[in-house]
């Protein structure tokens, strides 16, 4: 089974882009770690996430990062950059409307390329931080619009989807946000092993043969 991680920085996780066979140091590494342990030789990861993208950009090398690789499972990771760099300069990010019509193109056409993929799309979370306390109410409310448009395409094209918000506001009654979250936005180590946990919870009940 081929098992492809699609995302931003935080699925990219400082992977060494010049080798295939890189995870990074994040969530993907952790999954590969652990199904790779358990199942020896019955699986095959790549990562292809890339730091600072938002969905258009994901959309746009979608052909070469992930249909030409032929995986049978697609982990998508999107949605804080749309929201990001809507706050800074360069004002452009993407917004909620928008972002819903690119997310459900990514997802139909990679279907319609690829029909039989199963689809894993992961909620994009946010908490307060270095880098999301100045914008926090924008932050928390676009996010979750960008949230609620990943939920309703999973029902869409009946995929599925994995809920990370609640996850990680519940893991902040144990200990600060920058305990999981560095910045608001990138995992620390615990914050990855979360993500990780809850996206093995996932597959091995839902996906997994």
């Amino acid at each position: 089974m081929k098992i492809l991680f699609l995302g931003d920085s935080i699925t990219d996780a400082g992977r060494d882009r010049s080798r295939p066979d890189s995870l990074g140091a994040g969530y993907p590494l952790l999954v590969s770690a652990r199904l790779g342990a358990g199942r020896p030789g019955a699986f095959t990861f790549r990562n292809t996430g890339v730091g600072g993208d938002r969905s258009v950009d994901i959309y746009a090398r979608i052909k070469r990062d992930c249909w030409n690789w032929r995986p049978d499972v697609l982990s998508l990771l999107a949605g804080v950059n749309d929201v990001w760099h809507e706050l800074g300069e360069d004002r452009n990010g993407v917004d909620a409307e928008r972002f819903y019509r690119v997310y459900r193109m990514l997802a139909e056409d990679t279907l319609a390329r690829l029909p039989d993929v199963t689809l894993l799309l992961m909620e994009p979370f946010v908490l307060p931080g270095t880098g999301t306390s100045g914008s926090w109410e924008t932050f928390s409310r676009e996010v979750a619009l960008r949230a609620q448009a990943v939920r309703e395409v999973a029902g869409e094209v009946r995929a599925h989807f994995l809920p990370l918000q609640a996850l990680l506001d519940e893991a902040c009654r144990r200990c600060p946000p920058e305990y999981w979250l560095l910045d608001g936005v990138h995992p620390t180590p615990a914050g990855h092993q979360l993500i990780a946990d809850a996206w093995l919870e996932l597959f091995q009940s839902e996906i997994a043969p």
